[in-house]
């Protein structure tokens, strides 16, 4: 989606603006497919902190520049950090990621994820985390984890399994491919799906008529929906945390990672 954003924050991971009563969020690393690293994990929480204490905000929609939405986390970081052992490199991009999605959930304004590319891993969480999902046609998503060793993050065990049960949230755990918007619509993961080239007409259209709904009962129908999640959602989040972090430090991780970017299949060994 494009944005009006001024040419003064194109170096910033996260580009915002508020429109009409909307606010728009755009994860801005194109050049990473928006990947995660702590910058951008960092950026998303604090301005999901902020936005929720505006009351001039209505509706936030969250997008990524370019042909993803979010690839998931940054794998070079991760390897890096897993090359020298160091969880400094992957626990603070957890943290933010834990805090960004509580937020989206709990903020009393409801939250669109304009799903315009790739939605992988903690991307794909991110866009769980919101009310609402519009897709493009050519969008796709993955919970693509076990292809390197690691565990689902971001809320996805949390998340995942309430759109489309425990069985078929188990599958896409276990073989992390990646699945068309098509079959995201009918598995329940997105509300809708539209041309890509409408993506941005049809969210403004569908945020703007939000917003001009009645805020007070629109935020307690958000509050009735989710604020009782808050408590679970935490455990979830903070298990997930952990368990990561021993993934982070399995051999399995780091021939994961190898694997990846050396093309190949990997050979995981359960070390």
């Amino acid at each position: 989606m494009s944005n009006p954003i001024t040419a003064a924050a194109a170096g910033a991971v996260l580009l915002e603006s508020i429109e009409n009563g909307v606010a728009l969020l755009v994860m801005n690393r194109p050049e990473k497919l928006n990947s995660l690293n702590n910058e951008l994990a960092s950026a998303l929480n604090q301005a999901f902190e902020r936005i929720g204490k505006n009351d001039a905000v209505r509706v936030v929609v969250v997008t990524g520049a370019g042909r993803a939405f979010c690839a998931g986390g940054d794998l070079a970081m991760i390897g890096k950090g897993r090359e020298a052992r160091d969880s400094k490199q992957l626990e603070p991009v957890l943290r933010a990621g834990m805090g960004a999605v509580l937020r989206m959930r709990m903020m009393p304004q409801p939250v669109i994820a304009a799903v315009n590319g790739a939605a992988a891993g903690a991307g794909m969480n991110i866009a769980l985390a919101a009310d609402i999902r519009i897709a493009a046609e050519d969008a796709f998503f993955g919970q693509n984890f076990a292809k390197v060793g690691l565990f689902p993050d971001y809320g996805g065990t949390y998340f995942l399994p309430q759109l489309v049960g425990p069985s078929k949230a188990a599958e896409l755990f276990y073989i992390g491919d990646m699945i068309d918007a098509a079959e995201a619509l009918r598995f329940g993961l997105v509300n809708r799906v539209v041309p890509g080239a409408q993506l941005e007409s049809e969210v403004k259209k569908f945020a703007e008529k939000l917003a001009a709904g009645p805020p007070i009962a629109m935020r307690a129908v958000k509050q009735t929906l989710f604020g009782s999640e808050k408590d679970a959602l935490s455990r979830a989040l903070e298990a997930e945390i952990q368990h990561q972090m021993r993934c982070f430090a399995s051999e399995d991780c780091l021939e994961g990672i190898h694997a990846f970017f050396e093309k190949r299949a990997p050979k995981f060994q359960g070390r």
